[in-house]
């Protein structure tokens, strides 16, 4: 078959590869186009207001001008509310579009029914579903170890660290170029020398749509080394059933779930600080004071809005907080 299926964030690929088909990120392919500001310009032109979310108009222009996608995969509950109305939009255009759901309370039973329903729409069995994600979890362990490269060795940058994982929503429609890819990093990666970070910081929220933000904090003297999301999207922990590891993925799920994940990894990384970063009229900027308030080090919220460089406030900001936290003060 080999259809090409849109996404509009994580779902369970293994459910489409088991099926001879290619998941396609949509946030990958806007974010990593040559002009993402372009795209929004162009949704925003065809009457998507300019207060709506800058990722929702981006992943809105990259599915309509792909003419290789017939089919978008949404997620309905768990993401964004404004996928409901996305689906409508797209569909005027000429896309299928079916749907996918995370229930909000975790419950176990609605989430294998989601996923029994996806399987079926994909028209795949339990032992091809199996077969996939027994191979997508050989290239998680390799992503595991890049991600200990980042934290533990300082071998690999903030930046590599969040390109990989995040990429690997999707395996880029590839996997078996991917891990080729992958272990041709890993084994370059090995050779460089161990930096010591002189400010341990982690990420927290969405990928930022800020073109330099890595390089701004490294400019200043910290490192991220815990990118939380990114790190969610890869799936590092990959439990042995296919609905435990949906059901231990936190994103689509409740604030207390998040927090827990990140303050295992706080000790664990020696983290001094985390930046929040929220996009825009985004419902998720409400989660911040539950941020602030369950977790045991220091946080900056960063606000975002268009695709571009950090704005001079911003960068302002990081610097300041990032000085806070020097041991010289």
């Amino acid at each position: 078959m080999n259809r090409r299926i849109g996404l509009t964030t994580t779902v369970p690929i293994e459910v489409i590869y088991a099926a001879g088909d290619i998941p396609v990120d949509l946030n990958n392919i806007f974010i990593t186009s040559h002009n993402p500001g372009a795209l929004v310009e162009r949704a925003e032109a065809s009457g998507i207001p300019a207060n709506c979310c800058a990722w929702v108009k981006g992943i809105y222009q990259a599915a309509i001008e792909a003419t290789d996608l017939t089919h978008v995969l949404a997620v309905t509950q768990g993401d964004c509310s404004n996928t409901h109305v996305l689906i409508e939009l797209l569909r005027r255009h000429g896309k299928q579009v079916s749907s996918f759901a995370y229930p909000f309370d975790r419950d176990r039973s609605l989430l294998e029914g989601q996923i029994a329903r996806l399987m079926q729409s994909f028209k795949v069995d339990e032992a091809r579903v199996a077969a996939a994600k027994a191979r997508l979890d050989r290239i998680r362990v390799k992503l595991a170890r890049l991600d200990e490269m980042t934290w533990r060795d300082g071998q690999v940058t903030s930046r590599e660290n969040h390109l990989w994982l995040v990429s690997a929503s999707d395996m880029n429609g590839d996997p078996d170029r991917f891990e080729s890819e992958l272990d041709v990093f890993l084994r370059e990666a090995a050779t460089r020398p161990r930096r010591e970070s002189r400010i341990r910081l982690g990420y927290l929220g969405v990928p930022p749509i800020f073109s330099d933000l890595f390089e701004v904090v490294e400019s200043f003297g910290g490192a991220i080394l815990f990118n939380e999301m990114s790190r969610q999207f890869a799936m590092l922990e990959k439990p042995s059933g296919l609905v435990d590891q949906y059901l231990d993925y936190t994103y689509p799920y409740d604030l207390a779930g998040r927090v827990a994940d990140v303050r295992r990894e706080i000790p664990r990384r020696g983290l001094q600080g985390l930046i929040h970063y929220t996009q825009s009229f985004c419902f998720r900027q409400m989660g911040h004071s539950v941020l602030v308030a369950d977790l045991p080090v220091p946080v900056l919220m960063l606000e975002g809005d268009r695709p571009g460089p950090l704005d001079g406030r911003s960068r302002t900001r990081l610097e300041s907080f990032i000085e806070m936290l020097s041991p010289s003060r």
